[in-house]
């Protein structure tokens, strides 16, 4: 990556493409770099505004790097609390030793995640995490990931895991994928849920670091073909597991046992045997309390993860158990052919041991003082000295925390692994414990420190030296910039056939007690040529000092041994089989026992097992994109925002950030082969060779790749120049790209370039797709709306006609109705009415000569009642009891209209009205009635021609119609 800052640039290492500015060379002085100098003089002689320190993002820019001026930058963002840098292709990340949330929010999340460039942003982890996501999307060979987090214990590997971790199963489940929702909060959930359980039993308070993992760990996050989270495994290496039964003075043991005593109730104390006040020779330093200290979050994870509370029962009660063990303390018996002795509060603590291991009290104090030897058939049993007997007390703690934990670990894989069909791609998180240096050191800080190595050196081989070595192959004229190589540390502790850990096995492997003053004088004898490792003549104690890549350590040779044969008496392995506890039963039920009479080059050692282990992570790590993050530890007592120099200088290095800044300042940190080169960036120049297939790189070789390589960087520099975001400068156009032989060289700032121009040509081509597009959407929402409007007017004029249609029927219906209800009606008027025609046959009753002479009649004088005929009007008179009638001669019609249809009787003062008829009924409704006449009618006369006017009086025949007035 080159380094720009105002103008600015310098690369010391590459000759050809440019050198220094000259009027910044001629400012550079010779200035040592030891600590002892002034650092103020040192800053003011190459950088000219010390306020602008905190600036500089990337270690790159600094200049001249050195480890005074390296070391000022730091200091100056660390007080201004920025914790992140850039050193070249590594992230330098210090830690601040205080919750600072902002910093790994949601929301920060989101922003580095979505940004079009997240290199443009400031320094971050996320800034890390997201490159390599979204190289997993690129599927740039080779596609897996790894993120390996490096650093001393204290440095804040575990929490930038957690961050990573956490990273990961927020952007990679954010998808707006059609997809159970459920299903991704499980696995996200999960796999996060996962580190809260490994660092409560793998985790450990140290003098260093109060969350020191005690335990290596590589995280794969397994990723689908739509780079979503879909599953984790997490592989794990050599667990320090003697700290169960040994810790340090002012050390803790592991955390879950003091989240036990600290988190538990009332009824689980109970339950584990474990009553207040009651204290653990095995859990040293109780009253201290660290954050880790939180047994409700480590049960709630283990909930979460899928153990019930009966599984967490049968754990719990094994930790308690584990702790009895602690304080079961052994005495030497007067007579040596008889077992040690227990007191009686050690028999006690035995006793509760054996009820929460669920095994016989008596076999398990059996098993701690007595062995058995096996001479051919026979078995012969043999009492344990005193020290014998603590060994084997620890040996059968250290053996069931070591294999609780393994099934802890296999546990969280089966929940959160997913099936290999379902993930294609995964991105590496390794945590691995930092280097160590203590007082006395044995085994395990040697295998620590040869992890670190072995990263390390990954680290020189992966960037060091292989990019130098690469630039030379391909062809660029390059000047080696000096580093620390540890190769010949490695040579030392893994080299073959001879080396510290091939002399350690074979003594290990030897049926013999082992003698440390002969494994010196031995290892002195074969690796005295190796100026990596030296002694003290003067030291009574046996030990060997190796010189790491990050100092010396001394290494006690006693007890190294016995820790690589790692030796678990066969008598401890069958007791634990036969343990009622369901859980301990399967762990130890597949586990087979050693036989003392196997052959010793056969045993796998402790040594063996992790360098295996070790192996098979580093080839994983050699088959994917590296990406480096180194953690720094500011201070050594842990205090919050205290940068001490000596310890930060010694860190920068021995972990070969100097060497790394100087490479990626003077180098090409990108490097790209010719047809993966043209495949993504062609399209800028319109180049279609591999689409159409004419050419064909392996047969007509690299040099017409090569000419269309440099004639598209000719296209893409000559669009820079005329591009007005983009400031021309005095520099050469191989400062920032140089074509091998087979690959193409990029410095990140013209791999900006070429990404921002392959952008603009995809928005434009983007733009052109989305025209046609929308023109051809409109086009078929037009025809649509014609085709619409078409069937529309045809479906209304369709219901118009059909409702014209229906109406017509219903009209010419009614009317036909109408007309025949009419019809009906006139006719039975017709049919009431008394046609003349039908008087005409009969003989009209003679008048009475009386009233032809009088032509005035008074009914009332008239006795008898006197029949009319004539045209029938069907009339009632209102008042028929007191009604009076005059009849003259002159008006013998209306005299005729009235009565012709009436007989009046006069008896008693009352009126007989019938209608004369033939049927003796009303004949007829109609009445034209002349003079000043009120109607009274109901409805239709027809339906009520038979109602009486009159309850009262004695008429019948009368209709609804009644005259109020007399004619």
């Amino acid at each position: 990556m080159s380094s720009t800052d105002n103008g600015r640039i310098v690369r010391p290492g590459l000759s050809n493409g440019g050198g220094t500015v000259k009027r910044l060379v001629q400012k550079v002085h010779s200035a040592p770099s030891s600590l002892n100098d002034s650092l103020e003089g040192e800053i003011q002689a190459f950088l000219i505004d010390e306020d602008q320190l905190h600036t500089y993002d990337d270690l790159t820019k600094v200049n001249p790097v050195t480890p005074s001026t390296v070391l000022k930058c730091l200091q100056a963002r660390y007080s201004v609390k920025v914790f992140y840098t850039h050193a070249g292709c590594t992230l330098v990340a210090l830690n601040p030793f205080q919750p600072i949330p902002d910093l790994y929010s949601l929301d920060v999340m989101k922003e580095y995640h979505a940004a079009r460039q997240p290199q443009e942003f400031k320094p971050h982890i996320f800034i890390v995490a997201e490159e390599a996501y979204r190289n997993v999307q690129g599927q740039l060979e080779p596609v897996n990931q790894s993120l390996v987090v490096s650093g001393e214990s204290g440095a804040g590997k575990t929490w930038t895991s957690r961050c990573l971790m956490k990273y990961y199963a927020t952007v990679a489940a954010s998808s707006s994928v059609v997809k159970s929702q459920d299903t991704v909060e499980r696995i996200e959930k999960r796999v996060l849920d996962s580190n809260p359980i490994m660092e409560a039993f793998g985790n450990a308070c140290t003098l260093r670091n109060n969350n020191s993992s005690r335990f290596g760990k590589y995280i794969q996050l397994q990723l689908d073909r739509c780079q979503l989270l879909v599953g984790a495994s997490v592989q794990t290496y050599l667990l320090e597991k003697t700290r169960v039964a040994c810790q340090l003075a002012n050390e803790r043991n592991f955390h879950i046992f003091y989240q036990m005593m600290k988190g538990s109730t009332e009824e689980q104390r109970k339950e584990w045997k474990m009553p207040r006040g009651q204290s653990f020779v095995w859990l040293p330093n109780s009253e201290k309390t660290v954050e880790e200290d939180c047994f409700h979050e480590t049960v709630e994870a283990m909930v979460h993860l899928g153990v019930n509370a009966e599984r967490q029962r049968q754990i719990f009660r094994i930790l308690a158990g584990i702790l009895q063990l602690g304080n079961v303390n052994f005495s030497s018996s007067a007579d040596e052919s008889q077992p040690c002795l227990l007191d009686e509060q050690s028999k006690d603590f035995s006793q509760r041991a054996a009820e929460l291991l669920c095994v016989s009290a008596e076999e398990l104090q059996m098993c701690l003082r007595v062995r058995t030897l096996k001479a051919g058939k026979q078995s012969v049993l043999k009492p344990c000295s005193q020290a014998e007997c603590s060994l084997r007390r620890d040996c059968l703690a250290k053996v069931i925390y070591a294999q609780l934990f393994d099934w802890l670990v296999t546990f969280i894989n089966n929940s959160i692994c997913a099936a290999k069909s379902t993930w294609c791609n995964f991105i590496g998180v390794l945590d691995v414990y930092g280097f160590e240096c203590f007082q006395i050191n044995n085994l395990e800080q040697l295998c620590i420190n040869y992890a670190n190595e072995k990263l390390q050196q990954h680290f020189v081989a992966h960037y060091l030296r292989a990019q130098q070595e690469e630039y030379v192959s391909e062809g660029l004229e390059w000047s080696f910039v000096k580093y620390q190589d540890n190769q010949r540390c490695l040579d030392l502790l893994e080299g073959s056939p001879v080396g510290v850990f091939s002399l350690l096995n074979e003594e290990s492997r030897l049926n013999r007690v082992s003698d440390a003053n002969a494994l010196r004088v031995r290892l002195e004898k074969e690796l005295c040529v190796n100026a990596n490792i030296s002694w003290d003549k003067f030291s009574k104690v046996p030990h060997f000092t190796v010189a790491h890549y990050a100092g010396k350590v001394n290494y006690q040779i006693q007890g190294m041994v016995e820790k690589n044969k790692d030796p678990v008496p066969p008598e401890l392995t069958e007791l634990l089989q036969k343990s009622d506890n369901p859980l301990l039963h399967q762990i130890f039920a597949d586990k087979e026992t050693e036989n003392p009479t196997t052959k010793g080059l056969s045993k796998v050692t402790v040594v063996s097992k992790f360098k295996n282990s070790l192996e098979s992570l580093m080839k994983i790590l050699h088959a994917t994109t590296p990406h480096y993050t180194r953690c720094i530890k500011p201070n050594p007592d842990c205090k919050p925002l205290t940068f001490k120099k000596e310890e930060v200088i010694l860190q920068l290095e021995a972990c070969g950030i100097m060497e790394t800044i100087h490479i990626s300042a003077a180098g090409f940190p990108i490097r790209i082969p010719f047809k993966s080169f043209m495949q993504r960036y062609g399209l800028i120049a319109k180049y279609s060779i591999f689409q159409s297939g004419s050419v064909d790189a392996e047969a007509d070789g690299g040099d017409i790749l090569r000419q269309e390589v440099e004639k598209l960087l000719g296209v893409v520099l000559q669009n820079k120049a005329f591009d007005p975001s983009h400031n021309r400068d005095s520099e050469k156009p191989n400062v920032w790209v140089h074509c091998g032989r087979t690959k193409v060289f990029l410095t990140q700032l013209m791999l900006d370039l070429l990404e921002d121009q392959r952008k603009k040509i995809l928005s434009r081509c983007t733009f052109s797709i989305q025209c046609c597009w929308l023109r051809y959407q409109r086009r078929r929402r037009r025809a649509r709306q014609h085709s619409a409007t078409l069937i529309q007017a045809v479906v209304r004029s369709w219901l118009v006609r059909r409702r014209v249609q229906r109406c017509s029927r219903a009209a010419a219906l009614i009317q036909s109705t109408w007309r025949k209800w009419r019809a009906l009606l006139k006719s039975l008027a017709e049919a009431e009415l008394d046609d003349a025609k039908d008087f005409e046959q009969e003989d009209l009753p003679v008048l009475d000569s009386v009233i032809r002479e009088r032509g005035s009649v008074q009914l009332s004088s008239i006795q008898e009642p006197v029949s009319v005929r004539g045209w029938p009007m069907g009339l009632a008179l209102a008042s028929a009891p007191s009604i009076t009638m005059s009849l003259t001669a002159t008006g013998f019609q209306k005299m005729v209209s009235v009565m012709a249809s009436l007989n009046l009787p006069s008896r008693r003062g009352e009126y007989k009205v019938k209608p004369n008829q033939y049927s003796q009924e009303l004949a007829s409704i109609r009445a034209q009635p002349k003079g000043s006449v009120k109607l009274h009618y109901q409805r239709s006369p027809l339906l009520y021609a038979d109602t009486q006017p009159d309850m009262k009086s004695n008429v019948t025949g009368f209709n609804a119609i009644l005259l109020e007035k007399t004619l």
